[in-house]
Parts: C-alpha cells; structure tokens; sequence
C-alpha cells in the first residue's frame, strides 16, 4: 500500500493562491527569494496586486508563463516541505510538465535555489519559443486520433493526459486541422504562447540543456516518474538526460498513472492548487484514492496521508 506524490503544471494557478501558504515557515522568504532573482515582486503577482483593479489585467500576469512556473514551484515547494516536517513522506513522486521540477527537488535531486534558478530559465526559454498553438481534445477514438496525428505534419500530442483526454500542440494550421477532423466530444484551444512538448521548443530545449550541464543533480531519495520516461528512476545522471529531452517530448501522464497502479499505489497526494491530476487519477485508476493538500490548513489532514 503505497502513497504517491503528484505535483500539478501550468493551468492550476490562480490568483489568491499564496495566501493559503503564507503561514508556512519559510514562505515569505521564498517569495522573496524568487522575486529578487526574477526582478519582480511575485507574493504580489500571485495576489493579483499588480495591475491596479483589473482582474483580468492580474490573472494575465500570472498567466505569463514567466511567473506561473516560479510561483507554483514555490508553492508546490513549500507544501511538501510541510508534509515532510510532519514525518511523512512518498513511495514515489510524479509531477506534470513543470511540475516534475518540483518533483525533483522535493527527491532531493536539487535544493530549492537551484530548482528556482532552472525555473527561471525554462519558463523565460518557453516563453521566447513563439509561432505554436495548442488545443486540448476529449472523448475520441484513439486509433484515429494517433493515425490523424502521424498523418499531419506539424503537430504531436504533447500531454497524453488520460484515455479520454489529450493536448494536442503544434503549427496552428496543423493543430486546427487535426482537431476539425477528430470525431470527439470537445476541442478546445488553449490561451497558450507556443507550441509547448513539442519539437516547436527544440532550440529552447538545446538552450535548456545547456544549463543543465553545469547543474549537479543528486540521486533521489524518492523513485521519480518522470514525463519523458514514466519508469521509477533514481539515478541523477539519467533523471537530468529525461529532463533534457522534457520540452520537446510528450507528458506521458496516461503511463504514469498506469506506473501506479503496477507500483501498488493505494493514495495520490496532490500537491499545488487545484485538483486536476487528482480528477485524472479518479477517472484512470481504480481503486487508488486522492487527496490534495493546497494549504496550510490541508496539512492537518490525517497521518494516513
């Protein structure tokens, strides 16, 4: 009977989400820290108290990609560091897309500067690499989604999510094509600035790759799944090579639900706003319960946790 930790990617963010945690110790700090290495004040960003009155002003700030992958990391950091000072801990971790980031550092492959520093880089890499689209597609025929797919040059699908569920990213044209042709209950593109785990991020993805190089990365503490290779890995030379490669490839999330199951997971924690990989996992994995912790207050869930 074993317990997963699962950290959630861009999509999950939403304005207000560091006040749930600003109570943890360290919190400030790390908002702190964060906002001195990316020049702006980020605790306030993630308040919505950037853009004077304008909501939708505010959540376009967030929604920068720029910010949203340092902020959930924090966030997502400070959590798990909350669960491990109560004791607990995870037979393995999985995070989606720049979730497995914090994956990583909560295995103990890197400390939380260095997790934030690479934050940085990925998210400013990600948000140079223009000229994509993406489009998210549910309930289809898988068979003809794939051979649609390998039929259309231009477009991958970049987050294998579930059964019923996938993101498709690409050339616009590619990605509408794709999409108009699929017999599927629903199409929806996303309010994205590229063609994100798609071969669009190569040169973002070389770029990442070159500062990963000069990073050590330690063994894990905690088997990582990660999105290019959902197999426990808990080595830091290979946990770092799939890392690499995380931009251009696919979120192999279907797969690693699946790892669950095989692994003999019987609890997926979510860790970070939302609940969306937990909703996946309900939908996926029968017999596998979720939890989410997404504040200070969930830290006084259950020791079973």
């Amino acid at each position: 009977m074993g317990i997963a930790w699962v950290f959630p990617g861009q999509g999950s963010q939403k304005i207000g989400m560091a006040e749930a945690v600003l109570e943890l110790p360290g919190a400030r700090q790390r908002f702190e820290q964060a906002s001195a290495l990316l020049g702006r004040d980020l605790l306030a960003i993630c308040s919505g108290g950037t853009t004077g009155d304008s909501a939708t002003g505010a959540l376009v700030d967030l929604n920068d990609t720029r910010n949203t992958q340092p902020a959930l990391f924090v966030i997502e950091s400070l959590l798990a560091d909350g669960l491990k000072a109560q004791g607990r801990t995870a037979q393995v971790v999985a995070g989606h897309s720049l979730g497995e980031l914090a994956a990583l550092h909560v295995a103990g492959v890197f400390d939380f500067a260095t997790g934030l520093a690479l934050m940085k880089t990925r998210s400013t890499l990600m948000a140079a690499a223009g000229g994509g689209g993406m489009t998210a597609v549910m309930g289809f025929d898988r068979g003809e989604l794939e051979a649609l797919v390998a039929a259309t040059d231009g477009v991958v699908i970049a987050n294998d999510n579930s059964s019923a569920q996938v993101v498709l990213s690409g050339s616009p044209e590619a990605v509408a094509a794709v999409s108009s042709q699929l017999q599927c209950k629903r199409a929806i593109p996303l309010a994205v600035s590229g063609a994100f785990h798609s071969p669009f991020m190569a040169d973002a993805a070389a770029a990442f790759a070159a500062e990963l190089e000069a990073v050590p990365f330690a063994d894990a503490a905690i088997p990582v799944l990660s999105n290019t290779d959902p197999s426990p890995e808990t080595n830091g030379a290979a946990l770092k090579a799939r890392l690499m490669h995380q931009m251009t490839t696919g979120v192999r999330w279907r797969e690693t639900m699946e790892q669950f199951s095989a692994l003999g997971i019987s609890t997926a924690v979510e860790i970070g706003p939302g609940a969306v990989l937990s909703g996946l996992i309900k939908r996926s994995c029968d017999g596998i319960t979720t939890a989410q912790i997404g504040s200070a207050a969930d830290l006084g869930l259950g020791s079973s946790l």
